[in-house]
């Protein structure tokens, strides 16, 4: 039985539940430091703690028999009862990373209650496994995007500490197995805020560079040109490389039409084909945005067999929602990663290097907007190649940056609220 089945099949026992209702109590009546001191107190050092019910709860729990499968489920849900209400109210938000610090930390003391020794060795042992789950990788995250305004732009640092920079990797970066249902809500509403503020910014920056080129047009006096209040380019993309992704998202880049009305009018000419026509025409579609210098020599031999092998035996069946989502979504295995357990990526890399991390972004674009429910899954095959690379220096990885800051354009022109006129050129 897989861990998520033997976790989800067991009901909540009585001993979980008081060490929940425990802490639920505290978090409403303590400081965030007090409570940082006792949660080190019983769950890294084992001994010491003021509550003795809580103490006996957490005994019986690590007593059982399958603790080693589920602890971690515990653990986390533990730590998000304390993040969940802090990350909620800003002045407290500070006690996030200060609390998953405390696994970074050696048990204290020493064992004096010889009743207990069993139960304490126990204990820090499961605690000791916890580092290294996905759920405390998750923890981690939620600490660096809280501490994201505290950590200079290095490109020395890790890839990790950029996490606050594309909020569609939130739900997939931030969530793991057992969180609660209340940390889903709180990922997602801070997903929105990060999206709605980056729309923002992209826009007011849009709105300037536009204006410093009219005046530079009307005029070449500095005094004029410097009353123009300058906006902090929101990426991390040069400011030309910026204006390109902004035109070639916004503008009409594809046979004179922008990538949402072309992929709209393929959609309405393959509304009656069969699947096999569909998946011709999608090859062209698709073909359409690769250099032929590069293209001829694999890639589009390599398309073209990828979408033959797509459900063969369906060939002559009119599309369907069902054979649409299947074939985006294994093109996007094809093109991105194929496995989040062995994460290969050589086509994603050859992409990259002969096409630039622009048209490249652009090619998966147009795979989306053939089919917009993949859009999660894109997030996804993302979210893996951030974690991935999540402990390697940004400028070792900076092709990858590169994708990642083009497909948070490419998403905030195509699919979010701001209003870039397709003739924005700077």
């Amino acid at each position: 039985m897989s861990q998520r089945t033997a976790y989800q099949s067991r009901s909540i026992s009585p001993h979980e539940q008081a060490l929940y209702n425990h802490l639920l109590e505290s978090v409403e009546q303590e400081t965030p430091e007090q409570l940082i001191n006792r949660f080190k107190s019983l769950f890294i050092d084992g001994v010491g703690y003021s509550d003795p019910e809580a103490v006996i709860a957490l005994d019986q729990i690590v007593s059982s028999g399958e603790i080693e499968e589920y602890f971690h489920f515990i653990l986390n849900r533990c730590c998000h009862i304390l993040l969940n209400r802090w990350h909620s109210r800003p002045q407290l938000q500070y006690a996030v990373p200060l609390l998953i610090d405390v696994f970074d930390l050696e048990p204290c003391r020493e064992i004096r209650d010889y009743g207990r020794t069993r139960q304490v060795r126990q204990l820090r042992q499961v605690v000791g496994k916890f580092s290294e789950t996905e759920q405390y990788l998750t923890l981690k995250r939620l600490a660096r995007l809280v501490n994201a305004d505290r950590l200079t732009n290095n490109q020395n640092r890790p890839l990790g500490n950029l996490i606050q920079r594309y909020p569609y990797l939130y739900e997939h970066c931030l969530v793991s197995e057992g969180s609660p249902e209340e940390h889903y809500k709180n990922i997602r509403r801070i997903q929105a805020k990060a999206q709605r503020q980056f729309e923002v910014n992209l826009s007011q920056y849009v709105t300037y560079r536009v204006r410093q080129a009219r005046l530079k047009r009307q005029t070449s006096e500095p005094d004029i040109l410097s009353r123009l209040r300058p906006i902090d380019n929101p990426t991390l993309l040069s400011d030309r490389e910026l204006v390109s992704s902004l035109n070639q998202f916004s503008g009409k880049v594809d046979h004179g039409r922008s990538y949402a009305d072309s992929a709209q009018v393929f959609l309405q000419r393959n509304q009656m084909s069969s699947f096999g026509e569909f998946k011709r025409d999608l090859y062209e579609h698709l073909s359409a945005s690769i250099d032929p210098a590069y293209g001829s020599r694999k890639f589009n031999k390599l398309l073209s067999c990828q979408l033959e092998n797509i459900f063969p035996q369906n060939e002559e069946q009119q599309i369907s929602d069902f054979l649409v989502i299947r074939t985006c979504s294994q093109l996007l295995n094809f093109m991105v990663l194929e496995s989040p357990i062995c994460p290969q990526h050589f086509v994603f890399i050859d992409l990259i290097n002969n096409l630039g991390p622009l048209l490249a972004t652009s090619l998966l674009l147009k795979v989306v907007l053939i089919c917009r429910k993949i859009r999660p899954y894109l997030e996804r095959r993302f979210s893996i190649l951030f974690n991935h690379y999540e402990a390697v220096s940004q400028n070792n990885v900076e092709w990858l940056v590169k994708m990642f800051e083009n497909l948070n354009v490419a998403f905030s022109v195509t699919f979010g609220s701001i209003d870039i006129a397709s003739s924005f050129v700077v």
